[in-house]
């Protein structure tokens, strides 16, 4: 989409501190940290909301869940534990309406979250 702030990092035409990419997926630290780490991971093509996914979506939201892994061990608290999040729509807390994974790690998570 031309006016979606994700794509254009996907594409590379608005900079991000990237921490991952692959065929499927970018991963960049989030400008509004709400942990040490914070990085947020996205699909490089659109799809808006969680409500949008289609049965072929399914191996890209399973390698955006691989690459927050992989993030988590390479920044080192993968065995002391993270969190993932994704919102959907606004009253589920969704700003940017380019789907996108947030992964928290380096202190300790409560529950419940806000």
């Amino acid at each position: 989409m031309d006016d979606c702030i994700f794509c254009k990092i996907a594409a590379g035409d608005i900079p991000a501190e990237r921490v991952f990419e692959d065929d499927h997926v970018v991963a960049f630290r989030d400008l509004n940290p709400q942990a040490p780490t914070h990085v947020l991971v996205i699909p490089k093509r659109h799809i808006a909301t969680l409500n949008e996914l289609k049965p072929e979506d399914e191996a890209v939201i399973g390698r955006m869940y691989g690459a927050a892994r992989d993030i988590a061990e390479q920044e080192g608290f993968a065995d002391a534990g993270y969190r993932t999040v994704v919102n959907c729509n606004e009253a589920g807390g969704q700003t940017v309406f380019h789907i996108h994974l947030h992964l928290l790690g380096g202190r300790m998570m409560h529950w419940p979250p806000g």
